[in-house]
């Protein structure tokens, strides 16, 4: 499958009707190059930093068929950034991918660390205080990652897929999971055995341990 970079989003700190009362999540694409550190994309804002951001969640990236099937469903074209993400791949379909796949983006490596969960902030960017019920339902989420190999990176960008070869989790699988809580120790080990978002990883191993010790 042939992917590419179509747009690089930057966000600037500005005013929004929610709790935080300010947000970083109004991005808009970029034509120069950007450089890509193991904190995100230079001179992206993130407000939030409780609950986005950091190593783990350096980079949020949104596909072109998830975006295609959103403008179905809000019956109105979207532009790349709409989301709040940073980079916008071709071809990619959030729900396919596992945590610790990898993408090359151009010389930039990343690797899949958790699925996006929706907030109220994403329901007022999008001027629907239902989007959240609708986010979930709808299971097309995009994907936090983590930096492995720092670098630039601009629109045009060939992206390349590596796929974790270990044991793992779907994204959609732990998309799901934070919703139902339906949890048993397959599916614990299976996923604490992947590279997740250091958060989820605390969350699955104090849920393993009190599992086991309820069957002991």
């Amino acid at each position: 499958m042939n992917m590419h970079l179509v747009s690089v989003n930057v966000g600037k700190v500005q005013p929004i009707k929610a709790k935080s009362g300010m947000s970083g999540i109004y991005k808009l694409p970029q034509s120069a190059p950007v450089p890509i550190g193991r904190l995100g994309l230079d001179g992206d804002a993130i407000v939030d930093v409780e609950n986005h951001g950091g190593v783990d969640q350096a980079v949020y990236i949104f596909g072109t068929p998830d975006y295609e099937w959103w403008s179905r469903s809000l019956k109105r074209e979207l532009a790349p950034g709409t989301f709040g993400e940073n980079l916008t791949i071709s071809e990619l379909e959030s729900a396919a991918y596992s945590i610790g796949d990898r993408l090359w983006v151009g010389d930039v490596l990343l690797e899949v660390t958790s699925p996006r969960i929706p907030c109220v902030t994403l329901a007022t960017r999008m001027g629907d205080p239902r989007f959240v019920v609708r986010f979930r339902k709808a299971e097309r989420f995009g994907l936090y990652c983590r930096v492995i190999v720092p670098g630039a990176v601009q629109a045009g960008d060939t992206v390349r897929v590596e796929r974790h070869e270990g044991d793992t989790i779907l994204a959609l699988e732990m998309f799901r999971l934070f919703y139902t809580k339906n949890y048993d120790e397959m599916i614990l080990r299976r996923a604490l055995n992947a590279p997740l978002h250091h958060v989820t990883r605390r969350e699955y191993e104090e849920l393993l341990e009190a599992l086991v010790a309820n069957l002991s």
